[in-house]
């Protein structure tokens, strides 16, 4: 009706009036739009978990998020628990498992697992990760866990139940080393590796230069060693961590101590071969850095790596026969890049400066692997992010 008089009358009053609800109608449908675009990116929005050092201020593991437009959120505590400082899901997702980088009155560091149910962590239970200040945990589709025991040098073996149970430690594989300097002392393993398309593991150890290579026994549940048993690195090299190329036969080795990478080659017939080594830094730079993470982009075209000292992530362009090109280094816009992660999409890297305590978003162009900064939020100690 108020439609029909509108247009019989062509009242002044009336069209303002009219006019007038038009507005409201306008400024409703914009707040119903603001508010429905709001609930859509906080419903596309990504959640994901920090580990940390809690010798300060945090308390455990973090939950985050990230928006579709690369804005970071903090979400919540999701788990009190004693340095987890490296965290991973089980192949299904529905479980986290968290190193405890701790040396108890038993002179080990513990794992913990946690039934993951959206942004919270209920724990289930925690195990000896066989030996002191364990750094790093993989856990495969069998429901295998390792671990990597930084000072005991030595990597830990355990398996992972349906119900999300750590099984008591199964076996541990003990490494040696001559003592060379005061980082490189003794054995230090930083990472332990399931190979993707063998049914090997590598373990990388700082203190003895070295990628030592086993195998799981699964009838006896223990880490056999394999021929050759380890692989040298270049002296001095004090390697951390690797990446995968997703053809399976070049793996990228991070050596935290020299500043490089090492392409190593795979290859059924010949077993493993080094190959060249690049630098992580720019070369007019000459103070003091030690390298951290590694990982490469899902297409295999682009390996990235964070500098400590530096700060900064640099990007490499993986050449078709395998070696690398520098394309760039990127300010982490703060201090010890100890860990980074690319999203699952492939279309932001996050970086955890554990020094300056933040998480820092970057938007990655998949053309040319170059990184843009997009959003930094505060973070206590952080040194693991995982989604």
């Amino acid at each position: 009706m108020a439609i029909l008089v509108v247009i019989t009358m062509g009242s002044c009053k009336e069209k303002s009036t009219t006019a007038g609800s038009d507005k409201l109608d306008m400024k409703a449908n914009s707040e119903t739009s603001s508010k429905e675009l709001t609930s859509s990116k906080k419903a596309s929005a990504l959640n994901f978990f920090v580990g940390t050092y809690t010798e300060g201020k945090s308390k455990g593991i973090y939950t985050y998020s990230l928006s579709s437009d690369g804005q970071l959120r903090k979400v919540k505590l999701a788990a009190v628990s004693d340095n987890p400082s490296f965290l991973a899901f089980s192949r299904d997702r529905k479980f986290l498992l968290a190193v405890n980088e701790i040396k108890d009155d038993h002179g080990v560091g513990t794992v913990s697992s946690y039934r993951v149910q959206g942004d919270s962590l209920v724990f289930v239970n925690k195990q000896s990760s066989g030996g002191a200040h364990p750094c790093f945990v993989a856990v495969n589709d069998k429901g295998y866990v390792l671990t990597a025991n930084y000072t005991g040098g030595n990597t830990g073996l355990l398996r992972l139940d349906d119900e999300g149970s750590l099984s008591e430690l199964l076996d541990t594989h003990q490494h040696t080393a001559q003592p060379v300097n005061d980082r490189q002392d003794g054995p230090h393993a930083h990472s332990v590796w399931f190979y993707p398309t063998q049914n090997n593991v590598i373990s990388v150890d700082l203190g003895s230069n070295q990628l030592w290579f086993t195998a799981i026994d699964s009838n006896s549940n223990t880490l056999e060693p394999l021929a050759p048993k380890t692989m040298d690195l270049n002296p001095g090299d004090g390697p951390r961590h690797l990446a995968f190329h997703p053809n399976g036969d070049w793996i990228y080795v991070l050596n935290e101590l020299s500043n490089t990478v090492t392409l190593v080659r795979y290859d059924k017939d010949n077993g493993y071969s080094k190959d060249e080594s690049v630098s992580m830094l720019p070369e007019n730079f000459n103070q003091e850095n030690t390298g951290a993470d590694i990982h490469i982009s899902k297409d295999g075209r682009f390996l990235y790596a964070s500098n400590r000292g530096h700060n900064s992530i640099v990007i490499f362009r993986v050449k078709e026969d395998g070696t690398l090109q520098v394309q760039g280094h990127e300010s982490v816009r703060g201090e010890g890049p100890r860990n980074f992660s690319l999203t699952p999409d492939g279309n932001y890297i996050l970086v955890a400066n554990q020094y300056t305590n933040s998480i820092v978003s970057f938007k990655r162009n998949a053309q040319n692997g170059l990184l843009s900064f997009v959003d930094q939020i505060d973070a206590p100690s952080p040194v693991c992010i995982i989604f």
